[in-house]
C-alpha cells in the first residue's frame, strides 16, 4: 500500500515544484493516476480478449469434442475476461489516497455481477448440451436449470446489497425469513411452474417434440421448449402458442405421442351411401362382380353358401323377400374391406374395420376404421385421400348412390326436366 501511495506523491510532489498549488496539485495527480489505471484496464481486457480469449477459441474450434464449442456460442469465456481489467483496479486501487475502500467494493460488486453472467452463460451452455442428447426429450431441464437461477440471482442481490452497505450478508439474510410471503407473492408463477414441471417429468405426460392439443389456449402442433413457467408449442400455422406449466396439470389436452408410437394412424371416415340405391343383387350383376379380382372368391362362396342356406330350408324363390340374397352394399363392404386388406399403406396389425353405422338423414353411413402404416401428416393425408378417392369412383359399380345435399346446379336441372 505504501509503495503504491507513494507514487501519488511523486506526481503530486513535481506538480508542487512546478508552482502549482496544493489543491491543484492533489486533484491533478488523482486524475493522471484515474486514466493512468483506466489506460492499464484497458490494455490488460486488450490482451485477456484479443489474445488468451483468441488463443482459447482457436483451440476450441481444433479440439473434436462439442460442449466446448457450446461454451464459447454461449460467451462464456468472453464474460469472464471482464475479470481481467476489474483485478487490476482492485489491486491498484489504494494508490489513491482516498476512496479505496469504495473503490473496492464497487469492484467487488462488478466481479460479483461478472460471474453471475459467467454462471448464467455456463447453466445456458449445460442445457445446449444436454439437447444433443436423446433423454432431453423425455427429460427436459431447462426449468429446473430456471430455477437454480432464480435462487442464485437472490442470493446474489442480497451478497451485492451487503457490499455496499458494508455489512455482513448474514444480517440480510436473517430477514429473508420475514419476506418469505412476499417472495412467495412475486415468484408465484415460478412456484406453480417448477411444482408443475415435476409433476409432467415424473407422469411423462409431455416432452419436447410431442404433438398436443390444448384449444383452451389455440395449440395444435409440436412441443418446441419447456421451461420454467410455460411450454411452447409451434402450431401447424407456425405461429407459436405459450402455455402456463401449471395449466397443463390443471386442464386437459391431448397427446399424440401415444399415436406416433404405436406404429399407425388412425383413418376414421364415412360413406354416406343413398339408401334408395340399396336393393338386392341379380344375377347379372353377380355375374358382373365376379370379374372384379378382389372378391371373385368372395362372391363364389357367398353365393354357394346362400343356395345350400336357401336349400336347406326349403325357402321360395320365387320372391327375393324370401331366404337370404346378396345386397349390393353387402358386396360393396366386402370390396372395401379386400381392397384395404391390399393396400400396402394399410397396418395390417391394428384395427381393421369396415361397418355399417345407424341410418341417417343423409343415408346409410359406411364407416372405415383402419390404420395407416405412415404416420407422416402429408403422406398420411395423401394415403386417406387415394383410399376415398378409389372408393368414391367405385361406388357406381356396385349400383350404388353416394348421398350429398342438392347443389344448385341440381335444382337447375330440375328446371330444364320440367320444361
Amino acid at each position: 500500500m505504501d509503495t503504491h501511495l507513494s507514487i501519488f506523491k511523486i506526481f503530486e510532489n513535481w506538480f508542487l515544484s512546478q508552482g502549482m498549488g496544493e489543491n491543484g496539485a492533489y486533484y491533478l495527480s488523482i486524475l493522471l493516476l484515474a486514466v493512468a489505471v483506466l489506460l492499464i484496464a484497458f490494455i490488460t481486457n486488450f490482451i485477456a480478449k484479443k489474445i488468451l480469449l483468441s488463443s482459447a477459441k482457436i483451440f476450441v474450434r481444433k479440439s473434436q469434442t462439442k460442449w466446448d464449442d457450446v461454451l464459447v456460442e454461449r460467451k462464456v469465456f468472453d464474460r469472464l475476461s471482464h475479470i481481467a481489467p476489474a483485478l487490476v483496479i482492485y489491486y491498484l486501487a489504494d494508490i489513491f489516497p482516498a476512496g479505496q475502500e469504495t473503490i473496492e467494493r464497487l469492484v467487488i460488486v462488478y466481479v460479483i455481477l461478472v460471474g453471475v453472467l459467467v454462471y448464467d452463460s455456463f447453466l445456458n451452455a449445460v442445457v445446449d448440451i444436454y439437447r444433443t442428447y436423446e433423454i432431453s426429450k423425455q427429460k427436459p431441464i431447462k426449468g429446473y436449470i430456471q430455477v437454480v437461477k432464480i435462487i442464485t440471482y437472490i442470493f446474489v442481490i442480497i451478497f451485492v446489497i451487503a457490499t455496499l452497505m458494508n455489512r455482513s450478508p448474514l444480517l440480510l439474510l436473517s430477514g429473508l425469513g420475514a419476506m418469505t410471503a412476499v417472495l412467495m407473492l412475486i415468484f408465484k408463477d415460478s412456484i406453480l411452474g417448477l411444482v408443475a414441471g415435476v409433476q409432467l417429468s415424473i407422469n411423462d405426460m409431455v416432452r419436447i417434440g410431442d404433438w398436443i392439443e390444448m384449444p383452451n389456449f389455440g395449440a395444435d402442433g409440436d412441443v418446441v421448449d419447456i421451461s420454467l413457467n410455460t411450454v411452447k408449442v409451434q402450431n401447424w400455422d407456425k405461429t407459436i402458442s405459450t402455455i402456463p406449466a401449471y395449466a397443463m396439470i390443471s386442464n386437459s389436452f391431448k397427446n399424440w405421442r401415444g399415436m406416433s408410437e404405436s406404429g399407425g394412424r388412425r383413418i376414421k371416415r364415412s360413406l354416406n351411401i343413398d339408401m334408395n340405391s340399396i336393393k338386392f343383387c341379380t344375377e347379372e350383376m353377380i355375374e358382373r362382380f365376379k370379374n372384379i379380382q378382389y372378391i371373385t372368391d368372395y362372391i363364389e362362396k357367398k353365393k354357394d353358401e346362400l343356395a345350400e342356406y336357401n336349400k336347406e330350408y326349403n325357402i321360395d324363390g320365387s320372391t327375393l323377400v324370401n331366404g337370404r340374397h346378396m345386397t349390393n352394399v353387402g358386396t360393396f363392404q366386402e370390396y372395401i374391406r379386400a381392397y384395404l386388406r391390399n393396400h400396402p399403406k394399410i397396418h395390417k396389425e391394428m384395427t381393421f374395420l369396415v361397418r355399417q353405422l345407424k341410418p341417417i338423414e343423409t343415408g346409410l353411413p359406411i364407416e372405415i376404421y383402419v390404420f395407416s402404416n405412415d404416420q407422416d401428416w402429408i403422406n398420411y393425408e395423401g394415403i386417406q385421400a387415394d383410399i376415398f378417392d378409389h372408393l368414391l369412383a367405385v361406388a357406381p359399380e356396385f349400383e350404388l348412390r353416394l348421398f350429398q345435399s342438392p347443389s344448385g346446379n341440381d335444382f337447375k336441372n330440375i328446371g330444364k326436366t320440367v320444361n
